[in-house]
């Protein structure tokens, strides 16, 4: 295959998978600055202003601030809220406090992510089929039950993952993409003049004519820009060049095209705004454009739906979440996997949201506050990285950040308001998350230090191996130890305690989470003969690696220590931890972390650990 063929090839994926939440905005973003909680009346200037704001929107927010400039601040290739949690981290080094405040402000970040994840398929999916609507008025009370229908089979289908379906999303999205032009550039052809919205007079006009109701606005305009984050957060699978490419030459002009054709629209016919988007096609190609919206809101939240899982994956490898369940659902490509415990809180937030809004304009008014304080957090570690690892000055990195973070704040201060009408939701949502990913992150750091009290010395026991015979048994045997400090592990004590041998080949295995997305192969493994037969394996995954020990011990052959699986035996350490009163944590998230303990996944599960070859001990740890 030729490098342009593969470059289209990515090209048509981007446009499948990483577009489809900014790509569907047109359905309802015009309709609910006209008719929303602070609707402008449909006058010529304030079309013009609106129209405006949203090609400056698109224009600073996406193309330059994500396209740009944030793509370059990539983890090796990969981008999102982990790769910039990851980057930052490694900028700020040794600085505690500081360390501390990013760290935090990427985790709720990333918690309000899933927020977004709850809200983009249940006001994608209803706004579609609102169409019926406009089709045929009689089958409004169709309405809910067909979303539901679609948002059920899409969540019931998620574990047979995309592969199949992945195929179609390309040019199902590239149809989109042009109908969405074709159908504006026909409306802009009878009433031109709105173009003259590029200049950004109209915005500022915007701005002194309706002062403060004009402010609020922009929590409508805001949702022209949703999705801008999958962009970046994307980057990994499809390159930057290939996303480029795809914005710049489809979806940027089709996108203006089809906001521009609405507000010449209502400009001519002021009883559009109803449903400007559906209206602009002719009454023969209403039912075929509401199969195609229908199809585009599927597709995208369908991405939105995967990356939950992506993120949660990497959250699971850098510990801020307990080990769970994970299927790979494609031989070929590691990043398609499904899990089922978040696919099932996704799917129970989205129909909850359905049925308690019943329409994508009650889901408007909730929509926003999320994805501007992603954004705005975004911004923050970005110019962390530019001021500490690209070196740029602190007048050029302060600027930069003033220009973009006033951008961010005015649109998250517009949809404050939207908190009493439903934005708690999604806050909630995130609240949630950001408890849970803090409390496992500080849960696991004060039991380590527990453990690490209780730790035996590796050293003087090495002497006494020599100076006391322990018997030893034929085999090899595999004690995971969750630190590289020069102690026993803890199930390696309780097996001498209770069984009193030693295999003939000892091998002490730490798994080193890294902050890189992947570890090659011939960087995965160390191996460090202790004496005595005793080896230290260290073993390195990035936070996209797909966790496999059996897999990484093949790999220490290279380095001289060979395995034979049926005659290794893995022992595992399974603490049972109990809420004190000790300093560390708050009582009621002591609690909140042993009942996380409690129902994590089992470890030889989750490192693909044959489980005819594991033994558990188990111990208490107050915490």
């Amino acid at each position: 295959m030729s490098n342009s063929t593969k470059q289209s090839a990515l090209v048509l994926g981007a446009l499948g998978v990483v577009f489809g939440d900014i790509g569907t905005s047109p359905i309802y973003t015009m309709r609910e600055v006209f008719s929303g909680g602070h609707a402008l009346a449909p006058t010529v200037a304030n079309v013009l202003g609106i129209l405006s704001l949203i090609f400056w929107s698109l224009l600073l927010v996406v193309a330059l601030k994500y396209v740009a400039f944030i793509m370059r601040a990539d983890n090796k290739g990969e981008g999102g809220i982990m790769a910039l949690i990851a980057l930052s981290q490694r900028a700020v080094g040794n600085n505690g406090r500081l360390s501390w405040i990013l760290m935090s402000l990427g985790i709720f970040g990333a918690a309000l992510f899933y927020g977004d994840c709850v809200i983009t398929p249940a006001i994608s999916v209803l706004s579609a089929a609102e169409g019926l609507k406009v089709a045929a008025p009689h089958l409004e009370h169709f309405v809910i039950p067909i979303a539901l229908i679609i948002l059920t089979g899409m969540f019931l289908f998620q574990h047979k993952g995309t592969g199949g379906m992945g195929a179609l999303f390309g040019p199902v999205m590239c149809v989109w993409f042009l109908t969405l032009g074709v159908l504006g550039a026909i409306s802009i052809v009878q009433y031109p003049e709105v173009l003259a919205a590029i200049n950004p007079y109209y915005a500022v006009q915007h701005f002194v004519q309706h002062k403060a109701q004009g402010f609020f606005v922009l929590g409508s305009v805001v949702l022209a820009v949703t999705g801008a984050e999958a962009l970046y957060a994307d980057m990994g699978h499809f390159g930057k060049r290939s996303i480029r490419i795809a914005w710049f030459g489809l979806v940027f002009p089709a996108l203006l095209l089809n906001y521009f054709g609405q507000g010449a629209l209502i400009i001519h016919d002021a009883t559009a705004v109803t449903s400007p988007f559906y209206l602009l096609a002719p009454s023969w190609g209403l039912y075929p454009l509401i199969i195609l919206t229908t199809a585009a809101t599927v597709i995208a939240s369908q991405a939105v739906i995967s990356g939950a899982f992506s993120i949660t994956r990497q959250a699971v490898q850098l510990g801020y979440i307990p080990r769970m369940v994970i299927q790979h659902t494609s031989d070929e490509a590691i990043g398609q996997i499904y899990i089922p415990f978040v696919n099932r809180m996704l799917f129970v937030g989205v129909i909850a949201l359905v049925l308690g809004f019943k329409s994508s304009s009650n889901l408007a008014a909730a929509y926003g506050i999320a994805v501007t304080g992603t954004m705005a957090i975004d911004t923050i570690l970005a110019f962390v990285v530019v001021r500490t690892v690209w070196g740029w000055g602190w007048g050029t990195t302060i600027a930069g950040l003033v220009f973009f973070l006033t951008i961010d704040l005015a649109f998250f201060g517009a949809n404050i308001p939207k908190i009493v009408h439903g934005g708690w939701f999604p806050l909630l949502i995130a609240a949630v998350f950001f408890t849970v990913l803090t409390t496992w992150k500080r849960g696991r750091q004060i039991l380590a230090a527990r453990m690490q009290t209780n730790a035996f010395p590796l050293e003087p026991f090495m002497d006494d191996l020599v100076n006391h015979s322990v018997q030893r048994v034929p085999g090899t045997a595999v004690f995971l130890s969750s630190n590289r400090e020069n102690t026993m592990p803890h199930a390696m004590l309780h097996n001498l305690k209770h069984n009193k041998i030693l295999h003939e080949r000892v091998i002490l295995l730490t798994l080193v989470p890294r902050d890189i997305p992947y570890v090659k192969d011939v960087d995965r493994v160390k191996v460090i003969p202790l004496g005595n037969n005793f080896y230290r394996v260290t073993v390195d995954y990035g936070f996209k690696d797909d966790p496999n020990i059996p897999y990484a011990l093949n790999l220490c052959i290279a380095k001289g220590l060979d395995f034979d699986m049926m005659d290794t035996t893995f022992f595992l350490s399974r603490q049972t931890v109990i809420a004190s009163k000790t300093p560390g944590m708050a009582i009621w998230r002591e609690h909140l972390f042993t009942g996380m303990v409690r129902n994590s996944g089992s470890p030889a599960s989750y490192f693909k650990i044959p489980t005819n070859r594991v033994v558990e001990l188990g111990m208490q740890v107050e915490i």
